[in-house]
């Protein structure tokens, strides 16, 4: 599904229950760099039992204090689920 925004916050959350993988939280946002801010998601998404998230064709920056996964400079962005997998492009 495509949706219109400015960044994206890609995180992981524990499993639920007797999933086998963990849950993907994908939230949207309409400044960059948002994580530094109180701004809230305009839209947020989680995902149980994800095994990947793929990225494609994305520039991407990855915080080595934290674990998420912030895309700044977006106008728009592709959300899919696949089975066990989330594409993003």
């Amino acid at each position: 599904m495509k949706y219109t925004t400015k960044s994206v916050l890609i995180a992981r959350m524990p499993r639920i229950g007797e999933n086998e993988f963990k849950t993907a939280s994908i939230k949207l946002f309409k400044i960059n760099d948002a994580h530094k801010t109180e701004e809230l998601p305009t839209e947020t998404f989680e995902y149980e039992n994800i095994e990947k998230i793929i990225i494609k064709n994305i520039e991407i920056d990855y915080y080595l204090e934290g674990n998420d996964l912030i895309i700044n400079n977006l106008e728009e962005i592709n959300i899919e689920k696949k089975g066990n997998v989330i594409e993003i492009y």
